[in-house]
């Protein structure tokens, strides 16, 4: 055996050794700055899921739309199939409140523009 191949044989776990090492400290390194970039990004308010709550006086087509979950200028078809799953939910008479029937009752007359206008004097 020539003695340069028994070196190179002997030595050959200690390179790759030393290399497994190298990359785990660099990917050790890049991960660390990647964490540090995470923490100090800007902080951005995520969207609410849910309306903040509370009824307005007079009710407008946007909250009407989001008391039945549907968009402010849906069809009248979407609006009906919303207002009956809604009302299924809350039917006083299956235990729901009379105030919130009301309220989704009020919503579907807005969105199907069966409600008093605001400036009507009944």
């Amino acid at each position: 055996m020539d003695l340069a191949l028994g070196y190179f044989l002997l030595a050959s776990p200690i390179i790759v050794g030393a290399a497994a090492v190298g990359s785990a400290a660099l990917g050790a390194r890049y991960l660390m700055r990647a964490w540090e970039a995470f923490k100090t990004r800007p902080v951005v308010p995520r969207a609410r899921r849910f309306y903040p709550g509370g009824f307005e006086q007079v009710m407008t087509r946007r909250e009407a739309a989001l008391i039945l979950g549907v968009r402010e200028h849906a069809v009248v078809e979407k609006i009906r199939e919303a207002h009956r799953r809604v009302m299924v939910a809350n039917h006083p008479d299956a235990g729901g409140s009379h105030y919130l029937a009301s309220k989704i009752n009020e919503a579907k007359d807005v969105l199907m523009k069966k409600g008093r206008s605001p400036d009507s004097a009944f």
